[in-house]
């Protein structure tokens, strides 16, 4: 079957009502839930809440933190952090963000723990007050590593090094952290928004960050919307553009390791960013992680890099050129250039490699469960059901996701999954009460393309 048959049919299966318990729909702002209303967590999942501080320099905002940590993990190499952006709605969305399958699979991939903060910032308020790591949030973020690591068994947790993406506010955050901790973070994809390293006479009361020669080894990718001031130049984002285009300079001006992805679809919104971001930064953390307990982060191989146009165009091996540094972004491999190519002309990365198959399948009346691990490349699209070896269902995504391709889990504007979470979860209303069925179920990632089935199980 192809991609194009494969989503037909789970869009079809769909339509025509099949029996399916499923999570409510909707836009991205009917999915908020209150600060107060979060999915509950159990192992391997763990959250800590503080209150806003009234220490001089503390945080002014509570903040929740929620972390997965890969089953069975024997020692955690590192941390990737989802950094939701500004505005209430957008920190409401970090309540889910830490039970992203598709971000876990990342995660576990490399030995880390997943991290998704939330910050309970009312939406008039000044996003500087959080986004800005040195006005609270940093620290707060470093006491809840130290709280969550003695929760989940994993002390180690302190002292990891950090893998950052950000959106908007949250892209100011993991630059900023960037800047202030070089030797700590392994990289930092920064989707809308970038910190200041110069006064800004239209944005005073933002302080601008110091570029220390740390932060020149630390990779980083600048990830706008053509529609922030690339394409577009007029509009509420119109700034982030040129202000991407001053923290590039600065960096590459230096050789810093810094790219730039114009996503060619979107305004401010997400995207389709995750299938270069996810791939991104797993190239940077199989190559920085340390490769002793304690030891420093890796420098990035130089000689497997490519230099990319920063407004499109065709990458090449930094070795076979001399170009303007100032005209072409970094990026860590060819693999990544081949994906970055595909994703500056249409955002349609492509993957030729299926999910795995899911796991721990289980039967109780006529209800169907099951585990998942998602693709790393393309994640999860949904699931068929098959029942006595023929497929009697579709589990597609939670209605069409209006910022990008469609996700089992759905995406809330911020790229973090829809509340209440979609369960893994089916319950055959057709089967025959007299028979013995057995069922096994079947990944689609966002690709089209089918994971093994799973083992059978019988319906006794």
């Amino acid at each position: 079957m192809t991609r194009v048959q494969t989503i037909a049919a789970l869009r079809s299966a769909w339509r025509l009502g099949c029996a399916l318990i499923v999570a409510s729909g909707g836009s991205a702002s009917a999915q908020e839930p209150p600060y107060d209303v979060r999915p509950p967590v159990k192992p391997p999942v763990y959250r800590v809440r503080y209150e806003a501080s009234a220490e001089s320099g503390g945080l002014m905002f509570p903040v929740t933190y929620t972390a997965w940590v890969p089953p069975g993990v024997r020692r955690i190499r590192g941390l990737i952090v989802h950094q939701h952006g500004c505005g209430e709605g957008s920190c409401k969305s970090g309540l889910t963000g830490a039970f992203d399958l598709h971000w876990q699979a990342l995660a576990r991939t490399h030995d880390c723990a997943l991290l998704a903060p939330s910050y309970e910032q009312p939406e008039k308020a000044d996003c500087q007050m959080w986004c800005d790591p040195r006005n609270g949030s940093g620290a707060a973020f470093q006491r809840a590593l130290a709280d969550l690591g003695q929760m989940a068994g994993h002390p180690e947790l302190e002292t990891v090094p950090w893998a950052l993406w950000g959106h908007s506010g949250g892209g100011h955050w993991a630059g900023g952290m960037a800047l202030v901790h070089p030797d700590r973070v392994v990289a930092a994809w920064l989707r809308s928004g970038v910190p200041l390293l110069e006064a800004d006479e239209k944005r005073p009361t933002i302080k601008p960050h110091v570029l220390a020669d740390g932060t020149l080894s630390v990779p980083i990718m600048c990830n706008p919307g053509t529609q922030e001031g690339v394409t577009v130049t007029d509009g509420r984002f119109k700034g982030v553009w040129p202000a991407n285009q001053a923290f590039f300079k600065a960096i590459r001006s230096r050789s810093g390791l810094i790219g730039v992805a114009v996503d060619p679809k979107t305004a401010h919104e997400c995207g389709n960013q995750r299938y270069l971001a996810i791939p991104w930064l797993d190239a940077c953390l199989a190559a920085r992680l340390p490769r002793a307990d304690g030891a420093t982060l890796e420098p990035m191989p130089t000689a497997e890099a490519w230099l990319a146009p920063i407004e499109g165009g065709t990458p090449v091996p930094a070795a076979k050129t001399g170009g303007d540094l100032l005209e072409s972004g970094w990026l860590p491999n060819a693999a990544i250039a081949r994906k970055w190519s595909q994703y500056v002309t249409d955002t349609a990365v492509v993957d030729d490699s299926p999910p795995p198959a899911p796991t721990n399948v289980r039967l109780a009346g006529n209800e169907l469960t099951w585990d998942a691990v998602a693709d790393l490349e393309s994640g999860l699209a949904g699931f068929i059901i098959e029942r006595d070896r023929e497929r009697i269902v579709a589990r597609p995504a939670p209605g069409k996701n209006p910022f990008g391709r469609d996700v089992f889990q759905g995406l809330q504007y911020s790229d973090t999954p829809l509340f209440p979470l979609v369960p893994l979860r089916f319950v055959d209303e057709t089967a025959s009460g007299d028979t013995q069925h057995r069922y096994q179920v079947i990944a689609v990632n966002t690709a089209g393309l089918e994971s093994p089935p799973s083992v059978l199980v019988r319906r006794d």
